[in-house]
This record gives structure tokens, C-alpha cells and sequence, in this order.
């Protein structure tokens, strides 16, 4: 690795494309700008690095290549159950449910979210509200779209699984491997862009889902982004984050256990 060019390069990153490089592992971004460099012929940091300066074009292909779009329908299917349970209680104590899933990616999760709130006998659908954001906008547009292909190592139907009768919620297309989201399951889910470490919190919020973002960031500014969190929820709220991840002591004060196994938590 060319440390010094690739230092420069985060740092222009950071400066002039106002991507808060800081915040993440240098692993992870030495991984994504090495498949830029592949994708576009560069064998050297120092060549990349000319060519990011030089055109407009593949500095938003880099930004667009720093997105985690790593998700599935019902990813970790116990914590599924863990999150049912919670919807689950909210509705019985109020009539309105606010959910934020940050960092939604392409849209998985919080079409999860739906498909539970729909699911569950308990839990009237009609009133929960669910609002997805994530950093990068073509992931947002396949979001909206709602239209989702098998692959070799993705099996759609088996995600869904988690469900009773997931057809209630999706149209699976046999001649093309795809599944696409119904109307009803659409409607309950508003897609915007948000940037979790610049961006200012939301409010009132009943359940946040924020699951394995938190891998890819550096310990010391994981706060940052619970405490935008933590502001957006409102007193007893819950926060979902991923199974191998963690609440930093020091923010330990503002989050209680509902779960530690599955990573559940409400704030103090």
C-alpha cells in the first residue's frame, strides 16, 4: 500500500467529498477503494488518486461504493422473534408506532418490519410508521422499487420464510427468480436519505433498528452515531444493532438490556 497517497486520498475524501472517512476502519476502506482501482484499471494508489481528483464521475462512484448494502429479509431470524415481541408491546400501550431502520441498504429490513407488523394478529398494521434511511441513494431507489432477485447464494423464499404466508406480502415471479413487494407492505414505509454521523436526529421515536453498521466503525466514533440515535428515541424507546455488536461502556448509561443476546435494548 502506497501509505502516504492513501492517506491523502482519505483525507481528500474527507475534506472535499465530505465522506467522514475518520469514522471508519481503514480495513474496510482500503477494501473499497481497491475494488474502485480494479473497476477502473488502476494498479496504483497514486493513479487512483489522480484520477479521484480528475473526474466528477468517479468521485460519486467512490462515495457510492462506500455504502453498506449488506442485508437480507429477516436477517438473523431469533432476533426476528425479539423484535416482533417488541412492535408487539408498543401497540398495546400506545396507538401509534414510530420505527426508524438506519441504514436500511436496499430496503430489506424495514419491509421486514412491515411484513411483521402485518403478520402479527396482535399488532395493527395501520398504525405503524416506518422510516428507512440509509447514506446512499441508488440503494434508497432499489428500495422504493421493491423488486428483489434470487441469487447463487441467496435464496429469497427462504428468507421469507420467517413468515406464515409470505405471498400475502410479496409476488414471486417463477420465469424471473424475483419477488416484489406488495402495495400493503410498501405503504407503511417512507424512504429518505440520512447520513447517521452528519446528520441531525429524528424525534419521538418508538424502535430503532440499526443492525451491523457498527462493525465497520471505528470504536471512538460509534458514539456519535448512538447518541444521534439515542436523541431520536423517545424515553423507553427501543434500539435494535446487530448480533456482534455492542454498546460502548461509556453510553451504557443512556441503554438498559431488554435482551443481551439478541441486542435489544431501551433507552434510560
Amino acid at each position: 500500500m502506497g501509505t502516504e497517497t492513501f492517506t491523502a486520498l482519505l483525507e481528500f475524501m474527507e475534506r472535499r467529498l465530505n465522506f467522514a472517512t475518520s469514522h471508519y476502519n481503514e480495513s474496510y476502506l482500503d477494501r473499497r477503494i481497491t475494488a474502485r482501482m480494479r473497476r477502473t484499471g488502476c494498479e496504483e494508489y497514486d493513479e487512483y488518486f489522480d484520477l479521484v481528483q480528475e473526474d466528477p464521475d468517479e468521485q460519486e462512484a467512490l462515495l457510492e461504493s462506500m455504502s453498506i448494502n449488506v442485508t437480507g429479509f429477516f436477517r438473523n431470524p431469533d432476533v426476528w422473534e425479539g423484535i416482533r415481541d417488541v412492535l408487539r408491546t408498543l401497540s398495546a400501550e400506545q396507538r401509534r408506532v414510530d420505527v426508524w431502520s438506519a441504514a436500511c441498504a436496499d430496503g430489506r429490513e424495514p419491509y421486514s418490519l412491515s411484513m411483521v407488523a402485518h403478520d402479527e394478529p396482535a399488532i395493527d398494521a395501520s398504525n405503524v410508521r416506518i422510516t428507512a434511511t440509509d447514506i446512499s441513494e441508488p440503494a434508497l431507489e432499489t428500495a422504493r422499487e421493491g423488486v428483489y432477485e434470487d441469487s447463487r447464494t441467496t435464496d429469497l423464499r427462504d428468507q421469507l420464510s420467517h413468515l406464515r404466508d409470505y405471498e400475502e406480502y410479496v409476488e414471486y415471479d417463477e420465469n424471473d427468480e424475483t419477488v416484489r413487494v406488495r402495495d400493503p407492505i410498501k405503504q407503511n414505509v417512507t424512504f429518505e436519505r440520512h447520513d447517521l454521523i452528519n446528520d441531525r436526529p429524528k424525534s419521538g421515536v418508538d424502535l430503532v433498528t440499526c443492525r451491523n453498521l457498527f462493525i465497520y466503525i471505528e470504536s471512538e466514533h460509534k458514539r456519535t452515531i448512538l447518541e444521534t440515535i439515542a436523541d431520536s428515541l423517545r424515553e423507553g424507546g427501543y434500539l435494535v444493532i446487530g448480533k456482534s455488536e455492542t454498546i460502548p461502556p461509556d453510553l451504557k448509561s443512556r441503554f438498559e438490556a431488554v435482551d443481551s443476546r439478541l441486542r435489544i435494548y431501551r433507552t434510560i
